[in-house]
C-alpha cells in the first residue's frame, strides 16, 4: 500500500502533524452529554417550553378573543355532528363521540403549539378502534390512555424526528385508503340500509346484494344532503355580495345539513313512526370522570387486562403512530411556514388522550376538516379551543333529546362529503411528475391498507421507504474510469457518498471486476478517491485491506479530523 500527500501551500503546518493522530477516532463524552441533557433539562427555559401557554397567553390582547370566540363556535357546530357520526363509525353509542369531543380542546390550550389545531375524534381513528370498540366501550378508553402514555414518552424524549422518516408519498396512500374505506362503509346509511362491515369490500357487496332493501325516503334524504354539502362548500367562492357572509356561511354547511334534517324527521314523524332511520336515543348528561379501566366484561365474562392488551395486538403501535403522523401533518400544514416542534406536539396529544381516557373518550388527534375551519374562521390563539369545549358541553347536557332525530342518511352524507376532500389525486400526479419511484410506497401503502387494514397498510409503507434507505445505503455511487495521473495511467474509482457495512461487498465487487477488465500491464495502480468519504465502519476497512489493497491500490491521505 503506498501513501502519497499533496502539499497546498502549508508544508510546514502538515509537517508537524502527528500521522498517527489523523487515524484516531476520539470516544464521545458520554458522561459530559448526559450532564449537560440533565442540567438543560432542568432550566426554567426548557420547562417552560413544555406549557407553550406561558408564552402566549401573557401576550393574550382583549381584540382577540371575539376572532377566538367566533372560531370556537364556529368549529363546535362543526364539530358536534361529525363526533356523533365517527361515534357511530367506531361502533360506539353516539355520545362517545362527544365524550371524545372536549377534553382535547382544554387540554391543547395548555400544551399546544399551533394555534390552528383542533383535537379530537376523527374517522380514521374511529376506523382503527371499531374492532375493539364494538366489544367494549372499555377497549377504546383503555386504547386512548395507553396511546396518550406512548406518545407523550416519545415527545418527552424528543423523538419527533422519527416522523421525518415517513415520506409524503405513504401518508397519502395512507390517507387515500382510509377516505375511502371510511366512505365506502357509510354507502349503506346513505341508503337507508344496516351497514354489515367497516371494511370495504363486504360494504359494497352488501349494498349490490341487497338493493330491494334501499329505504327511499332515507336515500332521497341522504342523496339531497351530500349534493347539499358539495354546493355549499362552494359558496366561499361567490363572487358578489359579502364574501365574508359567503365564507361563513359555507363553514357552517355541516350543522345546517344536521339542523334540516333533524327538522325533517321531527316534522314528519307520526305516532312515533319515522320515515328516516334515525340515530336514536343518546345518553344525556356529562362522562363520569374517573381512571380509565384496566379491565371489563364482554358478554359476561371477565375479561383482565393483559387479555385487553392481547386482544389490542400491534394496534398499540399503529394507533398512536397513525396519531402522531395526523398532528404533525396538520400542524405543518397550518404552520404559514413556522417551524413546527414535532416533540411538542406529541407532548400535547398525548396528554390529551391521557387525559381524554378520564371522560371515557377513543383514541384522539388532529383533525384536518375542523382545523381548517378554525383557520378559516380567523383563530387568533389556542384559546379558541375552549368555546369548542364548551359547546360540546353544553349539547351533552341539554340537546341530547333532539340528537335522537339525527337521520342516520345526514350523518352518513357529513362523512362521505369530509373524506372526498381527503382523496387528493393532484398528489399522486405531482408524485408521478417528480419521481415515478415514489410510486411504489404509496402502493405498497393504498393497497395493502385498503383490503388487508390500516394498520399493515402503513407498516408495508414504512418498510417500502426503509427499502429505499436500505438499496441507497447498500448501492453506494460510485464512479469508475481511467485516468493520467504523473503521465501515468490508473484506475480512478470516485466514491459518492459514506461506507457502512452494507456496502462493503458492492464497493469490492465494483473495484475488482473494473481492475479485471481495465486494469493490465503497467495499468496496475487503483485509486480510491475519498474525497466525499466521510465515514467508513470496520467492515468496510476490512474489505478495503484484503479484498481491495493486494490489487495494488492507492488510498489518499485523510484530511485532518477525519477518520
Amino acid at each position: 500500500m503506498q501513501r502519497r500527500a499533496t502539499a497546498s501551500g502549508n508544508n510546514a503546518a502538515a509537517s508537524d502533524i502527528d500521522d498517527s493522530q489523523l487515524y484516531k477516532e476520539h470516544w464521545p463524552d458520554l458522561g459530559g452529554s448526559i450532564k449537560d441533557s440533565l442540567h438543560n433539562g432542568c432550566r426554567l427555559t426548557t420547562i417552560t417550553k413544555k406549557f407553550p401557554i406561558i408564552t402566549w397567553l401573557p401576550k393574550y390582547e382583549t381584540s382577540y378573543l371575539l376572532q377566538d370566540f367566533i372560531a370556537g363556535f364556529t368549529v363546535g357546530l362543526t364539530t358536534i355532528p361529525q363526533a356523533i357520526a365517527y361515534g357511530v363509525v367506531a361502533g360506539l353509542e353516539p355520545q362517545y363521540g362527544l365524550y371524545s369531543a372536549f377534553m382535547g380542546c382544554f387540554t391543547y390550550i395548555i400544551f399546544g403549539s399551533c394555534k390552528d389545531v383542533t383535537i379530537a375524534t376523527t374517522a380514521i381513528m374511529a376506523l382503527m378502534v371499531h374492532p375493539y370498540a364494538i366489544q367494549s366501550p372499555d377497549y377504546a378508553a383503555l386504547i386512548c390512555f395507553l396511546a396518550g402514555c406512548l406518545i407523550l414518552l416519545m415527545g418527552l424524549l424528543n423523538l419527533g424526528v422519527l416522523v421525518r422518516f415517513i415520506s409524503i408519498p405513504v401518508i397519502t396512500g395512507f390517507t387515500i385508503a382510509a377516505a375511502t374505506t371510511i366512505g365506502s362503509a357509510q354507502i349503506n346509511n346513505l341508503f337507508g340500509m344496516a351497514t354489515p362491515s367497516n371494511d370495504l369490500v363486504p360494504a359494497w357487496k352488501h349494498f349490490f346484494t341487497h338493493l330491494n332493501a334501499i329505504g327511499w325516503y332515507d336515500a332521497a334524504l341522504g342523496v339531497s344532503s351530500l349534493i347539499f354539502l358539495f354546493l355549499m362548500k362552494k359558496t366561499k367562492d361567490i363572487p358578489f355580495g359579502n364574501r365574508i357572509m359567503w365564507k361563513y356561511v359555507s363553514l357552517s354547511r355541516n350543522a345546517l345539513t344536521v339542523i334540516i334534517g333533524t327538522s325533517l324527521a321531527f316534522g314528519l314523524s307520526r305516532d312515533g313512526v319515522q320515515p328516516f332511520r334515525v340515530t336514536g336515543n343518546i345518553t344525556a348528561g356529562l362522562p363520569p370522570f374517573r381512571p380509565p379501566p384496566f379491565s371489563t366484561n364482554v358478554n359476561g365474562t371477565d375479561v383482565s387486562f393483559s387479555e385487553m392488551i392481547h386482544t389490542v395486538g400491534a394496534s398499540l403501535a399503529s394507533i398512536p403512530m397513525v396519531a402522531i403522523l395526523e398532528v404533525v401533518a396538520i400542524a405543518k400544514a397550518f404552520s404559514k411556514g413556522k417551524i413546527v416542534n414535532a416533540s411538542q406536539e406529541m407532548i400535547a396529544l398525548g396528554m390529551c388522550n391521557i387525559m381524554g381516557s378520564f371522560v371515557s373518550s377513543m383514541p384522539v388527534t388532529g383533525s384536518f376538516t375542523r382545523t381548517a375551519v378554525n383557520n378559516a374562521s380567523g383563530v387568533k390563539t389556542p384559546l379558541g379551543g375552549a368555546v369548542t369545549g364548551a359547546l360540546v358541553l353544553m349539547a351533552l347536557a341539554f340537546l341530547t333529546k333532539t340528537f335522537y332525530f339525527i337521520p342516520k342518511c345526514t350523518l352518513a352524507s357529513i362523512i362521505i362529503a369530509a373524506m372526498v376532500s381527503l382523496v387528493e389525486l393532484d398528489k399522486v400526479r405531482d408524485t408521478w411528475k417528480a419521481k415515478k419511484k415514489d410510486l411504489f410506497p404509496f402502493v405498497a401503502t393504498l393497497i395493502p391498507a385498503m383490503f388487508w387494514s390500516l394498520e399493515y397498510g402503513i407498516l408495508c409503507g414504512i418498510m417500502a421507504n426503509i427499502s429505499y434507505i436500505l438499496y441507497s445505503s447498500a448501492k453506494p455511487q460510485i464512479w469508475l474510469n481511467n485516468e493520467k495521473i504523473l503521465e501515468r495511467e490508473v484506475g480512478l474509482v470516485d466514491v459518492k457518498q459514506k461506507l457502512d457495512f452494507a456496502s462493503a461487498e458492492y464497493l469490492k465487487e465494483k473495484v475488482v471486476k473494473f481492475v479485471n477488465l481495465n486494469v493490465r500491464g503497467s495499468r496496475n495502480l487503483v485509486v480510491i478517491k475519498g474525497q466525499e468519504i466521510n465515514s467508513i465502519d470496520y467492515t468496510v476497512a476490512m474489505v478495503l485491506v484484503m479484498k481491495i489493497l493486494p490489487y495494488n491500490a492507492m488510498l489518499p491521505m485523510p484530511e485532518k479530523g477525519r477518520a
